[in-house]
């Protein structure tokens, strides 16, 4: 798999933000249009929404190439082939363009219009892996994948008995054709798990009426909806969906944050650590996947390590690193006593 960045940040880079200067206590403006700069509008930021998966979800699933990955004692996670999704953009509803943009553009990320969702990048896998070797079980806690893409991370939450898991990306085609489908392909696997045979799930069993192959299906229907009653889907920027969130009734808070590779770019941490410090429930903690240095971009984690420190809301402990190439990291945030 390749990896390639095509960045165009002159439009969404506050100095200020990128200094650490701006409170975290601040309020958050979405109604004033951001200026870069040199005092000129800037793009505007992606309002959040929350999407619905449709009623006929297993449409979603027609003719679909899966990949299995399974790391260690964890449950087997199914994604789309990103090969065949990419060859069938034409196809999709898409009405970001984000589809035929990245095909054309041959770029994994198209900064302020694409953040590199349709993407499973390296850092997902490694925080998997640390995942298993932590014994992180997400037993009836609530969970938050911000920045989920292909969603494995949040998939994994749902597999091991989360109460409630939400999904976030910044864009509605990421949700909407590969979120929700991946979530779906996991819970079909999941109601298969009981069937006597691999062919049980492909017609009807030898042996069973009609009637009961109905109440078959309707049991793996049900099963389904159970499986996304625990899930909501949210799209757009973290500020605005920051506030989204804020407004919910009660607001929502997440026992556990997890996150792959959204620390490459630097203008965007002031949003992030308003969204962890926010959101997270007061004993809560929060993963955090990256790579140590962006090329290009100028994030890493040193440099978040250090805004964090500057903010001093977080305690940061480092729990895993690779040993060679450009290193890659697992760490963990967690509130500072003093903090709550």
């Amino acid at each position: 798999m390749s990896f390639c960045f095509n960045f165009d940040l002159s439009a969404t880079t506050n100095t200020d933000d990128v200094q650490g200067k701006t409170s975290s206590t601040d309020k958050i403006d979405i109604v004033a249009k951001p200026v870069n700069e040199s005092g000129c509008p800037a793009e505007a930021v992606k309002e959040a929404k929350e999407h619905f998966p449709p009623s006929d979800s297993l449409h979603l699933l027609d003719d679909a190439i899966y990949e299995t990955l399974t790391i260690g004692t964890l449950p087997p996670l199914h994604f789309l082939n990103e090969t065949v999704f990419e060859k069938t953009v034409y196809e999709r509803e898409d009405t970001e363009n984000i589809l035929c943009r990245t095909a054309e553009q041959r770029s994994d990320l198209i900064s302020g219009v694409y953040e590199g969702g349709l993407k499973v990048w390296e850092c997902t896998y490694d925080l998997l892996e640390v995942i298993e070797r932590e014994g992180e079980t997400f037993g009836g806690k609530a969970v938050l994948d911000l920045g989920c893409g292909t969603g494995l991370l949040g998939i994994l939450s749902l597999k091991r008995k989360a109460r409630e898991v939400h999904f976030q990306d910044y864009n509605s085609t990421v949700l909407e054709q590969l979120t929700v489908s991946n979530v779906i392909l996991n819970c079909q696997d999941d109601d298969c798990d009981n069937d006597d045979d691999d062919d049980d799930s492909k017609g009807k069993n030898k042996g069973t009426t009609d009637k009961e192959e109905e109440c078959k299906i309707k049991l793996k229907h049900d099963t389904r909806d159970l499986f996304l009653q625990r899930c909501r889907f949210f799209s757009g920027d973290w500020r605005t969906f920051l506030i989204l969130a804020s407004s919910q009734d009660p607001s929502l808070k997440y026992d556990i944050i997890l996150t792959s590779e959204t620390i490459y770019n630097t203008a965007y941490y002031p949003a992030l650590h308003d969204t962890f410090h926010k959101l997270l429930a007061p004993r809560g903690h929060v993963y955090v996947a990256t790579k140590s240095h962006y090329f290009g971009v100028g994030g890493g984690l040193h440099l978040f390590e250090t805004f964090v420190q500057e903010r001093g809301v977080f305690s940061l402990n480092h729990l895993w690193a690779s040993e060679d190439g450009l290193q890659r990291h697992v760490v963990v945030l967690r509130f500072k006593k003093e903090s709550h």
